[in-house]
């Protein structure tokens, strides 16, 4: 006998007869396989958590469920994620909820420095993702170089950062991640990250990067990037690909011709992006990095000669932006919660009853002084946006951490990502083929990264899959009220295991560890 469960939107039929060809069935679906080929109806087999038949597979299953009206997905691969603290957080909502089921971490520089022992963590504590994970090469120079990094290594530091990112690689990483405005990278030059890369190399990894410049100096920093992919012998990856500072609006063309050029040379370049005109990072980004140098920060403001240095530096590129710090936002700022939500202008205002920019900065150094603050900043263009998420190498991203319920007012990105592309762009203002939006979130994130056997919906991968109506889904977070989860994805399974159903959590834990393959 069979006893049936109906939920909202979907049948599940669950069987107690032994002697089943499979243990779930997706029936009346129509599959969007991830390599951007047109939609199909078939039906979806899964076994031991992975896909054994697609096409007419009956019903002799231990679950069936009907997809009628839905389509079938890969699960998507976020490959630019800050979420290490899903240790913390194990179960990812923002990211299971908005249909994301595996989650590539140790972007920006920064990243777990053991590996191995980070993977030993995340297998012990279970996920309801799949985690794969970058080397940080800031991990890797902190580590080495201490807090005397305002320099290049000397030969016998360099050979223990070849050796960290070795054991990395070794490990399972997937490649090497450069912070590049952020310390210690900031102060790495060109030649060592040649020397790093190299070894990835070795290792079939890749190199991603925050590059030095997206504004100003963005084609020097492109051309950074190149010469390490053509130096290194190695693919190279653009970290949140963007043009910020409204003097440099409309480069995105430009941008992209660069791109395409060093790929007609023969360099593998790809990028991704999220789909937003703000950006996210510390508030302290807006500091001089050699006031940050060393942690001596709260000396340096100490003496009054280097502050006005720092002062008159700020000034001189809030005047090159040809604006004042009003774009940025506190975010999370845990010495004065209160402030949180409010611009830099407004912030020193409420403080200091001005929002000239002297007031602005002092504000900003305040915040550093007191363990400083997460930011959203207001600095992009719609038009570029629309323009980087058209070519094809471009894959979607988040640029997210776990988030933690009701906790500061992160970016909205963290729980909308995903869907603000399906609902926004591809639904109403129709820039992107589903099909086209769904290769960027699954088979070329998975093929650029070297992530096997997933991305893809074919008879032998793992079964991270996601069932929804495009009409339906939606991305809810804002600005002002960031904590507010996707909707729409009726069914998110990793490795066979549903972990949403109809926009609710299951509490269950399949994701794995991904490590780069030997």
């Amino acid at each position: 006998m069979r006893s049936f469960v109906v939920l909202p939107f979907l049948l599940l039929a669950v069987s107690v007869m032994s002697g089943q060809d499979f243990d779930t069935v997706i029936h009346g679906g129509r599959i969007i396989d991830g390599t951007g080929a047109p939609a199909r109806h078939a039906d979806i087999g899964i076994k031991d958590g992975r896909v054994t038949k697609i096409g007419r597979t009956g019903t002799n299953a231990v679950e069936l469920i009907d997809a009628t009206g839905y389509v079938v997905t890969p699960g998507f691969i976020d490959v630019h994620t800050h979420a290490e603290n899903v240790l913390e957080l194990p179960s990812a909502r923002n990211f299971a909820r908005m249909g994301v089921t595996t989650l590539v971490l140790g972007n920006c520089g920064s990243s777990a420095f053991e590996v191995g022992k980070f993977f030993e963590q995340v297998e012990s504590t279970n996920t309801a993702v799949n985690i794969a994970t970058l080397i940080g090469h800031g991990t890797v120079r902190s580590q080495i170089m201490g807090g005397s990094f305002m320099r290049p290594p000397n030969s016998f530091e360099l050979k223990l950062m070849k050796e960290a990112v070795q054991k990395a690689m070794k490990d399972g990483a997937l490649g090497m991640s450069t912070g590049l405005i952020y310390l210690p990278g900031t102060f790495a030059k060109t030649d060592e990250l040649i020397a790093l890369a190299k070894v990835v190399s070795d290792y079939a990894g890749i190199y991603t990067s925050h590059m030095r410049s997206e504004g100003d100096d963005i084609f020097e920093a492109l051309d950074e990037v190149f010469a390490i992919a053509r130096e290194a012998n190695l693919p190279a990856h653009i970290s949140h690909i963007k043009v910020g500072g409204q003097k440099n609006w409309h480069k995105a063309d430009d941008v992209l011709a660069a791109i395409e050029c060093a790929r007609d040379e023969g360099l593998d370049i790809t990028q991704d992006q999220y789909a937003y005109t703000a950006s996210s990072t510390s508030i302290g980004s807006l500091i001089p990095e050699r006031a940050l140098a060393g942690g001596k920060f709260n000396e340096h403001m100490n003496d009054p000669e280097f502050k006005a240095g720092v002062v008159e530096k700020m000034k001189k590129r809030a005047a090159e932006r040809g604006t004042d710090f009003a774009y940025a936002v506190i975010a999370s700022y845990d010495a004065m919660p209160e402030l949180n939500g409010l611009t830099v202008a407004q912030a020193s205002r409420r403080l200091y009853e001005s929002d000239s920019i002297d007031s602005q900065i002092e504000m900003i150094l305040e915040i550093q002084l007191n363990g400083g603050a997460s930011g959203v900043f207001h600095s992009m263009n719609e038009d570029d946006v629309r323009v980087f998420m058209q070519h094809p190498n471009t894959m979607i991203a988040s640029d997210s951490s776990v988030r933690a319920w009701q906790s500061g007012i992160p970016h909205p990105r963290g729980y909308g990502n995903n869907a603000r592309v399906l609902r926004k762009y591809v639904y109403e203002d129709k820039i992107l083929r589903l099909e086209n939006a769904i290769q960027k979130m699954t088979s070329l994130p998975a093929t650029t990264f070297g992530i096997r056997d997933r991305g893809e919906i074919h008879e032998g991968v793992w079964a991270d899959l996601v069932i929804f109506k495009p009409a339906e889904v939606t991305d809810i977070a804002t600005y002002e009220n960031p904590h507010q989860h996707a909707t729409g994805f009726k069914l998110v399974m990793v490795n066979g295991v549903p972990v949403t159903v109809n926009d609710e959590p299951t509490n269950k834990k399949p994701g794995q560890v991904i490590r780069r393959h030997k």
